[in-house]
């Protein structure tokens, strides 16, 4: 389910007909995100990590607005719920994308999540089924301990969808922290708002 976005009344229309009409506007940080709790409730929950941290990402994306916006036909659309297109590694080493609907519930997600990794890595190629614009694109590369992320982009594809990576997780003193990266469109949100993300992601994190 979607509504229409009143774009009269809203007091981002010149920021969203400023960034829209640019060929890149997508903007990207990256920041490096505590897990030590996190990881210790995955193993308690008998969740693998991957499925927990994705969880707690779509818990964030779901509880702020900005975030369920998406741009249909130049006009901005707040979905109820977002769900996560993540790249799933298959044992020839390609990847497909996936389709994990989101769940309040870990347990539940987790087990939506197992099936959907299941299906992946049982069929060959990329696109291996239908996809909505209630997403985001999400992406771990756990070999590599990144400070920079980008993305291949057609600049001619209308896209709005956040993209969400994490990169290896490390261990110094006790601590466990990984890198993070998420890039968004700028006609839909700020700097302001990832900064709202960010924050609340790892209040969850740290639950």
């Amino acid at each position: 389910m979607k509504q229409k976005l009143n774009l009269d009344t809203w007091n981002r229309k010149e920021h969203f007909e400023f960034f829209k009409q640019m060929e890149e506007p997508f903007f990207g940080m990256t920041t490096r995100i505590d897990c030590t709790k996190a990881y210790e409730k995955a193993k308690q929950l008998g969740v693998s990590f991957f499925t927990y941290y994705l969880h707690k990402t779509l818990v964030a994306v779901n509880s702020l607005e900005p975030f369920r916006y998406r741009i249909i036909n130049d006009e901005v659309y707040i979905f109820d719920q977002i769900d996560a297109s993540a790249t799933i590694i298959r044992e020839d080493k390609t990847f497909g994308f996936s389709l994990m609907k989101y769940d309040e519930n870990v347990t539940v997600f987790a087990e939506i999540t197992k099936k959907e990794i299941e299906r992946i890595q049982n069929t060959t190629g990329l696109i291996t089924r239908d996809f909505d614009i209630n997403l985001i694109h999400f992406s771990a590369v756990p070999w590599i301990d990144f400070t920079s992320y980008s993305h291949a982009r057609s600049f001619t594809f209308p896209d709005s969808c956040p993209k969400i990576s994490f990169g290896k997780m490390t261990e110094e003193n006790g601590k466990k922290t990984m890198a993070m990266a998420i890039h968004v469109h700028h006609g839909l949100m700020d700097g302001y708002h990832v900064g709202e993300f960010l924050t609340l992601f790892q209040q969850l994190m740290n639950e």
